[in-house]
């Protein structure tokens, strides 16, 4: 069977599906073009490969003693949670990007030869129910906000240069008791309309302020308090990934020590994490947004 007769089959089978589910959307990864392909007006996303670390962690090891039988079916499982992976992270990504916010959610995955079909409901979602777990202590905009800023600069970083920043969200007063500046604060003496996340004007000079040492202080509302902050807080009896470095501790510790919630971006490596009661909630290894064609 030719390529082409291929995808189209694997594409009409996924535009079938996604109508009987009265889906949401069509989510698509690799090569495969639904240009033709009569969906019933539900929109199609392409969206960008799976991180080269998923794949990676995918290759199968081909351990002593296991059968070919064996082998074949940890792969493929390995390869089908991947793929899994993969789309509940991109769903995740435009869930905050103006995307489907509720709904069910068809994905077909390409990778390595093989074509995956997943049905995915977004309220289930870990990643989503994460933020909205958020949600909860931080106004739905400001947190939505947030993540934007925090994805723009994982993916595009600062005039080409990758940098790290934090965002500490949420219980201001309590964050600025158990902080301090550690350079002058350039949203001091401002008027409050150049202080509001939710103001996209602002959004550009924010990431900007981005690159100063120290975290952003952020109320519930969306009002930026300062920028530059050090967090004085204890570091100890934090339990966070190994080889994460002091920015990703403090957040932790002032989610841990306060009810804020803390959006970090890692410098080397752009992954966006969220701390929330010094549990890291959410960790999103940075994706292009999605082209959306229908």
């Amino acid at each position: 069977m030719e390529d082409i007769d291929r995808a189209h089959i694997i594409a009409e089978a996924a535009a079938r599906i996604s109508q009987e589910l009265d889906a949401a959307a069509i989510m698509v990864s690799g090569d495969m073009n639904f240009e033709g392909t009569e969906t019933g007006g539900i929109p199609v996303y392409y969206i960008s490969m799976r991180p080269k670390s998923i794949i990676d962690h995918l290759v199968a090891t081909g351990k002593e003693g296991k059968s070919p039988v064996k082998e074949l079916s940890d792969q493929l499982n390995r390869e089908a949670s991947g793929n899994v992976d993969h789309l509940q992270h991109a769903a995740a990504i435009e869930y905050v990007l103006e995307g489907p916010k509720s709904g069910t959610i068809v994905g077909v995955v390409e990778t390595r030869g093989s074509s995956s079909i997943i049905v995915h409901s977004l309220d289930e979602n870990p990643l989503i129910k994460a933020m909205k777990e958020c949600e909860e202590r931080v106004r739905p905009e400001v947190m939505n906000a947030v993540l934007k800023i925090a994805f723009d600069i994982a993916l595009t970083g600062r005039e080409g240069k990758k940098i790290g920043a934090a965002f500490i969200v949420g219980d201001s007063e309590e964050v600025l008791k158990r902080s301090h500046q550690i350079i002058l604060n350039p949203y001091e003496g401002h008027e409050e309309t150049y202080r509001n996340i939710l103001d996209r004007k602002n959004w550009e000079s924010i990431k900007e302020f981005a690159q100063l040492d120290g975290v952003f202080v952020i109320d519930e509302t969306g009002f930026i308090h300062a920028a530059g902050r050090y967090l004085d807080v204890d570091g100890k009896n934090i339990d966070i990934e190994k080889g994460l470095g002091g920015r990703h501790v403090s957040a932790a510790a002032i989610s841990r020590d306060t009810v804020a919630i803390a959006v970090t971006v890692s410098e080397s490596g752009g992954i966006l994490r969220v701390y929330k009661d010094a549990k890291e909630t959410i960790c999103m290894e940075s994706l292009q947004p999605a082209t959306r064609y229908i």
